[in-house]
């Protein structure tokens, strides 16, 4: 018997329906038979199968074969990957091939040979499973397309970037799950792909997803994937993040933001190692490497009433403590020239260096939003400067009254309020400082800068990408 294969068999004829699930159930697992062609939607959306048998004609005296027509064209518009053999009488050959025009795969022809139709079905599976994995493939290389980024080398040689180095040269060649902890841009995604390039995956996908983006309805969807139809607005179906990955190493940053009862759907999958995407009853196999971040410290993690610890005890095989900038003062300087002869060649400025002055500010200022912030303010100074150096002021970096005990929202509001004579009624600059502040203030957690702000998470991203924060 072939295993796994599932056959289905639409005819009028209950004689024919007969003969062929007494002939099917001998070689194939699963045998459906239907003589109602009307009942094909129920079906197909209740399965998939491997392979169809559909007759050409069901009204009495009918030989035209628009009726088989018909139903081969809906078939193929609910699955397009659908192998569909035709039934037809010796008489309406030439029919059953002009068929094959719309899509139909073969064709045999009543009354009929039990080896032809063994060899024809066999033959139509293998063309059904091949045209799954040209499908997959395609939807995984979408799926690549959308989170594969460029990699970056990690840099810093004080004692604790040394440290976490070699951490990643012993995990890396191995299988085990890696968890990065640190604060908001500290480079937890350098790691995890620094864990992929030395690893035997490293000609397979990496597969980057920030969980904190991915809202709780479209979670499943995003991470399982889905079947055509699973859900209003699932026009076609869709890889799932997971089987993306499938042979590489999947990325889950902001792991410690998903509710509990998404955490246990996760771990349903990792402990089975196997994942069905929605609105299908058929699971897929799944290897990945997995290693996952967050921004959440330890303390948080430990708790079982904010984190599952079965989740946690799958996730951290192997623990990477990243310091916050403030932490490796004396690697400072040396991010800050990389950027800038990074961005000086972006915006073709050759000639342009640190002075001396801005160097010791930027070594001196603690950065909240760590290498990120100092990224983006080496950006910005680049695009500013008007002469052969970067100085302090186009680094911007904020004044010690920035950072005052009152509230810095509140203090803007109040001081665009207090002069008629000079307020700035730009909208968009009012917005972009009170961004800036918020992320500054809250040392460049997301979630914290969104509640102060009282936008949601993705609204927040979609400013500090338009003000370049």
């Amino acid at each position: 018997m072939l295993e796994d294969h599932k056959i289905l068999v639409i005819d009028d004829d209950q004689d024919i329906l007969l003969a062929a699930k007494l002939l099917l159930k001998r070689h194939f697992a699963a045998v459906d038979i239907c003589n109602r062609p009307e009942q094909l939607p129920k079906l197909m959306a209740a399965g998939q199968y491997d392979a169809i048998l559909l007759d050409m004609n069901f009204s009495p005296g009918e030989s035209s074969s628009k009726e088989g027509l018909y139903w081969l064209q809906q078939v193929l518009e609910m699955d397009p990957d659908a192998v569909v053999v035709m039934i037809t009488a010796h008489s309406a050959v030439e029919l059953a091939v002009e068929t094959m025009k719309y899509g139909a795969t073969d064709f045999i022809a009543k009354p009929w040979q039990n080896e032809k139709v063994l060899a024809t079905l066999s033959a139509a599976i293998k063309l059904r499973h091949s045209r799954r994995e040209a499908s997959m493939l395609r939807q995984s290389n979408e799926a690549l397309i959308e989170v594969n980024q460029p990699h970056s080398e990690m840099i810093g040689e004080s004692t604790h970037m040394q440290q976490v180095k070699r951490v990643i040269e012993r995990a890396a060649p191995t299988d085990a799950n890696v968890l990065i902890l640190g604060e908001n841009g500290t480079g937890k995604e350098l790691v995890a792909r620094d864990l992929h390039q030395q690893s035997h995956r490293r000609d397979k996908a990496f597969v980057a997803v920030d969980l904190g983006a991915v809202s709780e309805n479209l979670f499943e969807s995003e991470l399982f994937g889905h079947a055509k139809g699973a859900f209003t607005g699932a026009d076609k179906a869709r890889v799932g993040r997971l089987l993306a990955a499938n042979g590489g190493t999947l990325f889950l940053d902001e792991i410690g933001n998903i509710p509990l009862h998404l955490q246990a759907k996760l771990l349903t999958v990792l402990e089975q190692r196997q994942v069905t995407p929605l609105g299908s009853n058929k699971s897929q196999a799944l290897d990945i490497r997995l290693v996952a971040a967050t921004n959440v410290d330890r303390e948080q993690l430990s708790d079982e009433r904010l984190f599952r610890q079965d989740l946690l005890y799958r996730l951290n095989t192997v623990e990477i403590k990243l310091p916050a900038l403030r932490e490796r003062a004396g690697d400072i300087a040396l991010i800050a020239q990389h950027y800038l002869h990074m961005h000086k060649r972006k915006y073709h400025k050759a000639e342009l260096e640190f002075s001396a002055t801005a160097l010791r500010e930027i070594s001196r200022y603690e950065w909240p939003g760590n290498v990120r912030a100092l990224r983006h303010a080496v950006e910005r100074a680049v695009i500013l400067s008007d002469g052969p150096f970067v100085e302090s002021t186009d680094m911007q970096i904020p004044t010690s009254a920035t950072f005052s005990e009152t509230n810095p929202e509140t203090d803007f509001m109040l001081g665009a309020a207090s002069s008629n004579d000079h307020q700035d009624l730009d909208l968009e600059k009012a917005e972009r400082e009170l961004v800036s502040t918020a992320l500054h203030r809250h040392n460049f957690n997301i979630s914290q800068a969104a509640k102060a702000l009282g936008i949601t998470r993705a609204s927040l991203y979609r400013r500090m990408e338009k003000y370049d924060l």
